[in-house]
């Protein structure tokens, strides 16, 4: 079967494209012949073919471009006939499912829409991105009406994707790679790199966007110092929003490291140095650093929110939404319980 999978950005950064990359080479395992498309990309799958269709290189005109994408009939029109002879297109996330509609309206192409949910809009405070974020879950809607097949990441999307367009959908849970994400990594690189020594290690993995709550998190990482003074805070992430980014910006001190962009093949050794990870994430649709946190064996806390019941482990521990004293407790917890072996996946 010859197979075109749609993703916005394929790169190493983003949870939607690794979760394409898996995909690919799952279908191409089986047989099938398998071409990403994308809008951008820096990351190269192993084994499908990719086409990157091209959009503006700054985030902000990112955002933008992918919300008007409708608009750019010439791209639409050069690319949309290239989908005619697939048997299958799965789309991940808008705009991808425009060209999924209209190879499925105009060439009988099967499409699946691959749903990762859309970030809340009540999570941002500027007027444009709440605009933006509302305007993108209505393209959704128009966009998958004629969807052969609907697959949700988790219960909880399945349940919001249907309270706004009425549509079902089958959940199939996002997969990691478990050749990359196991216990026995060992974590010394990392702790050389950032000089940490043998000083407990709180990591916590995401863009450092409102939604993700790394606000919330620097909080309660204050109250943890108060107990383990040592203990550092390690965020793999970038800045992303300006306003957002000088808020937490003029909150850390040297006891908090940003890393900026990490090389995903280097992520596992970053879950092998810490001791806990943790997040403040206010909004997933699934949350794949959680799942590949446990699949190294470290202790995860987290708000019970969204998706996590779903995800997280028997060793994990979920807190009350915006409890900021009880998610501090949480981690002093699980960091203590690894210090004194008592927990059964210490840190290598």
């Amino acid at each position: 079967m010859k197979i075109a999978i749609l993703v916005p950005n394929f790169s190493e950064y983003s949870g939607d494209s690794r979760v394409a990359e898996l995909q690919a080479e799952e279908l191409i395992k089986e047989g099938n012949d398998v071409v990403i498309f994308a809008l951008w990309g820096n990351n190269k799958p192993k084994t499908a073919k990719l086409r990157v269709m091209g959009m503006p290189k700054s985030l902000f005109w990112q955002r933008v471009y992918r919300l008007i994408f409708p608009c750019d009939l010439i791209k639409i029109f050069k690319w949309l006939p290239k989908l005619k002879d697939f048997d299958l297109i799965i789309a991940h996330l808008y705009p991808m499912t425009v060209l999924a509609f209209l190879a499925k309206k105009f060439y009988g192409v099967k499409y699946t829409f691959w749903n990762h949910g859309v970030v809340s809009p009540d999570l941002f405070t500027k007027l444009h991105e709440k605009v933006y974020l509302k305007m993108n879950k209505f393209l959704t809607k128009v966009t998958t009406r004629n969807a052969d097949r609907v697959v949700s990441v988790s219960e909880y999307l399945r349940e919001e994707f249907k309270s706004y367009t009425g549509m079902d959908s089958e959940v199939i849970y996002n997969t990691i790679d478990r050749h990359r994400f196991h216990q026995g990594i060992s974590g010394i690189r990392v702790r050389q790199k950032y000089n940490l020594g043998d000083a407990p290690m709180i990591l916590s993995v995401g863009r450092l966007s409102p939604s993700k709550g790394f606000h919330l998190l620097i909080k309660a990482f204050d109250l943890v110092k108060q107990r383990i003074p040592e203990t550092k805070l390690v965020i793999v992430g970038q800045f992303t929003y300006d306003q957002y980014s000088e808020q937490l910006k003029e909150m850390i001190d040297n006891s908090v490291i940003v890393t900026g962009y990490v090389e995903d093949n280097d992520l596992p050794y970053y879950y092998a140095a810490c001791d806990i990870y943790a997040t403040c994430t206010l909004w997933e649709g699934f949350n794949l650093p959680l799942v590949e946190a446990q699949a190294c064996g470290k202790p995860v806390v987290a708000f019970n929110m969204g998706p996590h019941p779903e995800v997280i482990n028997e060793n994990g521990v979920l807190v009350e939404t915006g409890d900021i004293e009880g998610f501090a407790q949480a981690c002093i917890d699980k960091i203590n319980q690894v210090r004194q072996g008592t927990y059964r996946g210490e840190r290598d």
